[in-house]
């Protein structure tokens, strides 16, 4: 159940995102500086940029602490799943490689 709910979470977290972000870059092409102008346009998108933004950092230490603890191999993916897509992606897809783990770990006791 946990497993399903991790891979239903991992497929919203890459469209909803992507559902935005595709359009925009469509409309006006790939410019950082406008993105980053838009991203922090008033103080109620700055709060959310900056909490996505130390959530993520956050993110990368339990990727790399847990991930560490359970012998996980390519840690680095979520990583790159997290600033290519966001933490809406990249949290859920480790919780669900963690999850595999933990149960094969249980398995092999």
């Amino acid at each position: 159940m946990l497993k399903t709910i991790y891979t239903l979470s991992c497929v919203l977290g890459l469209v909803l995102p992507y559902s935005q972000l595709i359009p925009f870059a469509l409309d006006r092409g790939f410019d950082p500086i406008l993105f980053l102008e838009q991203l922090f346009a008033n103080r109620i998108a700055s709060c959310f940029a900056l909490d996505v933004i130390v959530s993520s950092f956050v993110f990368w230490i339990l990727v790399f602490v847990e991930g560490s603890r359970l012998e996980m191999n390519n840690l680095w993916v979520y990583i790159l799943a997290n600033l290519t897509v966001g933490l809406s992606f990249g949290l859920p897809l480790f919780l669900l490689m963690r999850q595999r783990k933990l149960t094969q770990k249980a398995i092999s006791i």
